[in-house]
């Protein structure tokens, strides 16, 4: 899987299609990311303790990586990525202008 946690990246399917944001988890076993603000869902939560009321919080729901598309930091563009050894070293590169991801 490509996405890491802290990639910007670009929403390609959904409501949230067009949409950019922040990756805050990343879930490899599920193939899935969870991104700030975006696949919002409505969560109800029971009071726990006695005197405290329930409430509905609305959550960030993981989704498939295949519907997001890595921004690149050099140029800027949502582009496809790559792997180059640098000196032992595997960093993520750029497939549209060859800079790092």
């Amino acid at each position: 899987m490509k996405i890491k946690k802290g990639d910007t990246v670009k929403i390609t399917a959904g409501k949230d299609k067009g949409k950019t944001g922040k990756v805050a988890k990343v879930i490899p076993s599920e193939e899935k990311i969870i991104v700030e603000g975006m696949n919002i869902k409505k969560k109800h939560i029971r009071p726990r303790k006695q005197g405290q009321k329930g409430h509905v919080a609305q959550i960030s729901a993981p989704f498939y990586a295949s519907n997001a598309m890595i921004v690149c930091s050099s140029c800027g563009k949502t582009a496809r990525t790559g792997y180059k050894l640098e000196g032992g070293k595997k960093t993520r590169i750029c497939k549209k202008c060859g800079g790092v991801a």
